[in-house]
């Protein structure tokens, strides 16, 4: 016998784990494609070989669009009065799902012998055309939240639900696609990859096709299977498989909309969507007058500098970090699960989160957690001075997985404190300025995303790293220098989280009970005086 369905007192399903899988299903669905945003710098440079510079400027262009993409969009939705037989919010995300299909993938066209101007060109295009499904699905998608449920402990559920959607959406790809779009170059009597790379100016003498067809550091004559080795480097040829960067972009994609379908079939809206907007809080406000107060809220300018570091080090490293897996390390298609590694020390501990900051504070658990990344930092530095590969890994790892443990900290309060900064603004100055504060708080964040990888593809060109050589014909020089490059990301990242939490954010546990105690007595006397 069917078990019957359970009803609120409004006639909807009542709320419960249906719901909680459904929205954790919806960010899964967006990770799917935006988990693909690590590898789209690699792809233009690794394998469509953009001269840095010139990725360094589209990089830039399409951020823009990027910053712009969102409310613009937004504004759409909010707008649209028509009715659907979905509800405006599904239609939309059913929109962005299936051109997300295809959209991922767009930016992933595998042309890498087209002239310049037209991968610019293609670029540019797929970017744009995956960014707009992105945020056609993901807008409405955060805003379904609040049409699921009215109750505040039924949407704090639904939050912690959708971030478990979103660490398996990033963690699966992170670890499995590496693993299928790096290949091992072995022999196989040809040497027809030569083909795919130009020779390095003054290499000419050792990437001659004759010394492919023996060990370098041998001389005896390759057999069929052996691994082939750079005569720069001494170490197994990796390359990416460009192509199967364009179909696993395509899979993910179709993961992704069966993940979107199966919300959109399960979840129950219980909340009038008239009332429920994408761009809520962030009306329009002048600028210039806008960051004159951002700068005055210094709560808000801490934890605005140290996200702005953790993106600046964090984001910006992505291409860095996977190019000296290729070339030094020799293991690119194992650099996903050596990174999962790395920061899984800092999904452990979560759940443990609340009790720590009940106990010593946010500010307080930050300052310490930036300080165990500090030192993750100065281990990393060290391992680019270890001439044994196998001992310099393992070294990294270590730093890596302490610096994990240390942003965690951070990454789990970090918009907890943006609400104590707003509170902040309400009792230094009198009024709260949420609109204000996000919204400036959002830009940086998106300015450090941008800038951030754009600045680091500038400096992988002055410590020699060639685009048109793919990972084929960097020298060992090269790689040595993608070491130091990495490891100081990693610890620009730590000192500048260090500054905005340790020295600028001034919120400790004693200012911030003082705080709440005086605005509960304003609050108060405000009721008292309606009354």
């Amino acid at each position: 016998m069917k078990k019957p369905v359970v009803l609120d007192k409004n006639g909807y399903r009542k709320f419960g784990i249906r719901d909680k899988l459904a929205y954790a299903a919806g960010d899964f669905g967006c990770n799917m494609s935006f988990a693909l945003k690590g590898t789209v710098q690699t792809f233009w440079l690794v394998f469509m070989m953009l001269q840095t510079g010139l990725l360094s400027i589209l990089l830039l262009l399409v951020q823009i669009w990027d910053a712009v993409n969102d409310p613009l969009i937004g504004s759409i939705i909010d707008n649209d009065r028509r009715k659907y037989r979905m509800g405006k919010f599904k239609t939309y995300i059913f929109i962005g799902a299936v051109g997300l299909l295809v959209g991922g993938a767009a930016v992933f066209l595998p042309f890498p012998k087209a002239p310049v101007v037209l991968k610019a060109i293609l670029f540019v295009f797929g970017y744009i055309v995956w960014d707009a499904f992105y945020t056609i699905a993901n807008v409405p998608y955060g805003s379904m939240l609040s049409l699921v449920t009215e109750d505040v402990g039924e949407r704090a559920q639904l939050s912690t639900w959708r971030s478990i959607g979103s660490m398996i959406g990033n963690l699966l790809p992170g670890i499995i696609l590496p693993m299928l779009i790096w290949q091992k170059v072995t022999y196989d009597g040809t040497t027809g990859f030569l083909d795919k790379i130009e020779i390095p100016a003054g290499a000419e003498e050792k990437f001659t096709p004759d010394n492919f067809h023996s060990n370098p550091i041998t001389g005896e004559l390759y057999q069929q299977g052996d691994a082939v080795l750079s005569p720069l480097t001494g170490k197994q040829l990796e390359i990416l498989i460009g192509e199967r960067v364009f179909f696993a972009a395509l899979i993910m994609g179709i993961l992704g909309f069966i993940a979107f379908i199966f919300m959109l079939k399960t979840i129950t809206v219980r909340v009038d969507e008239s009332t429920v907007k994408t761009n809520e809080g962030h009306g329009k406000f002048n600028i210039f007058s806008a960051f004159g107060k951002f700068m005055k809220n210094r709560p808000a300018v801490g934890a605005t500098v140290a996200a702005m570091g953790m993106f600046l080090g964090m984001n910006a490293a992505t291409t860095a970090n996977t190019v000296m897996f290729a070339i030094y390390f020799n293991m690119a298609s194992m650099s996903g699960l050596v990174q999962m590694i790395g920061f899984l020390p800092m999904f452990l501990f979560m759940p443990f989160i609340t009790k720590i900051v009940k106990k010593i504070g946010k500010k307080e658990a930050s300052v310490i957690g930036t300080v165990v990344s500090l030192v993750g930092g100065a281990i990393m530095l060290i391992f680019p001075l270890i001439s044994n590969v196998a001992a310099a890994l393992i070294v990294y790892l270590i730093g890596l997985v302490l610096f994990g443990i240390g942003m965690g900290v951070y990454t789990c309060v970090s918009w907890a404190m943006m609400g104590d900064a707003i509170d902040y603004n309400e009792w230094k100055f009198g009024t709260r300025e949420e609109g204000t504060v996000y919204s400036l708080h959002s830009f940086f964040r998106k300015l450090a995303q941008g800038i951030g990888p754009s600045i680091v593809l500038l400096i992988m060109g002055a410590l020699g790293y060639v685009s048109k050589y793919g990972t084929i014909g960097q020298s060992m020089e090269t790689a040595h220098n993608m070491c130091w490059l990495v490891a100081g990301l990693y610890m620009f990242s730590a000192v500048v989280q260090f500054i905005g939490i340790a020295i600028i954010y001034n919120l400790d546990k004693k200012t911030l009970e003082k705080m709440r105690t005086e605005l509960d007595e304003r609050h108060g006397e405000t009721v008292a005086e309606e009354a």
